[in-house]
């Protein structure tokens, strides 16, 4: 009996968001629906910004560094999840389990590392624009991307570790279409409070690259109603930042909302609904956000498919 109640789990049933057919439909259509508009509109930002010599700039570099990674974060979590839609509950083994959530720490951590970059480009654009050349340099933009990717890593590494150390026996169906960590807390049957520590120290840590988005925009702000007299200069500045300010809001306030604090309990069904925004929502709304609101990529677009404007 004792056996019977120690049986490792050797994979995961995934329940997805809803059980009802007609909603599967719905949500398959427009999970697909978002899937496609992330591919198609972070691929044509980072062709866009390759071929046109004028976006050869800070900024856009890390631009498509941010389309890069909502390329690949979408791809973690939304075609397991429309298969799940298609097939009903959808099984996923333990390794594939450990590889997801894995992939889904990386590449969300860097993205927090990367807009907190993308912010401080912004802040010696702006308030120093004379050394901004000289201090973001070529070299110093890609020892910047190399520095939010390796973060990165280093994160989910270290909850990656945690996590396969944990034994699972018993109940294996986890309440979300992903393997989310908080999820698979719930079902570990050996002790998780390391990994609970661990997750309360690493959301801590993350709070770190939105205090300085945060710090950046303070910045931004006190620099131009100090030293710019009109309001119409005063608008430029901010119109650059708009687009960055916006995404920032749209990747933080989920994120905040399920990680905040930090425990392993809490209403599963919220967090996954939270989870949708992060994880499909976003990754789709990112290049809309940046094509729509700057001249610069919508000039280059243009020229690219051929059109004058």
């Amino acid at each position: 009996l004792a056996m019977l109640n120690h049986t490792e789990v050797s994979e995961f049933i995934l329940l997805g968001l809803t059980d009802i057919q007609r909603l599967q439909h719905f949500f398959f259509i427009s999970f697909l629906l978002l899937y496609l508009i992330s591919l198609l509109g972070n691929g044509v930002i980072v062709t866009t910004v390759i071929s046109e010599p004028r976006l050869h700039t800070p900024m856009y570099f890390f631009l498509w560094n941010l389309s890069y990674l909502d390329i690949f974060y979408s791809t973690v979590t939304v075609p397991n999840t429309l298969i799940g839609f298609l097939f009903g509950h959808q099984p996923i083994s333990l390794a594939g389990c450990l590889a997801q959530h894995y992939f889904f720490h990386f590449l969300g951590s860097t993205e927090a590392v990367l807009l907190a970059t993308m912010a401080y480009d912004r802040y010696m654009a702006i308030c120093n624009p004379l050394y901004y050349t000289l201090v973001m340099s070529p070299r110093t933009c890609l020892l910047l991307a190399v520095a939010s990717w390796s973060i990165g890593f280093v994160h989910a590494m270290m909850q990656s570790i945690m996590t396969s150390q944990l034994n699972f026996c018993g109940h294996n169906h986890i309440h979300h279409f992903f393997c989310d960590i908080k999820s698979l807390l719930n079902l570990a049957c050996s002790s998780t409070s390391l990994n609970m520590t661990l997750l309360n120290v690493t959301t801590s840590i993350a709070l770190g690259p939105f205090i300085l988005i945060v710090l950046s925009y303070l910045y931004i702000i006190c620099f131009l109603f100090q030293k710019v007299q009109s309001q119409e200069e005063r608008w430029k500045p901010f119109s650059t930042c708009a687009s960055h300010v916006t995404v920032v809001a749209l990747m933080y306030i989920p994120l905040f909302f399920n990680y905040t604090p930090p425990s392993s309990g809490g209403s599963s069904k919220r967090d996954m609904q939270v989870s949708v925004t992060y994880s499909a929502i976003t990754p789709a709304l990112n290049p809309l956000i940046y094509t729509l609101r700057n001249q610069e990529v919508r000039y280059a677009l243009n020229k690219m498919l051929g059109r004058k404007l």
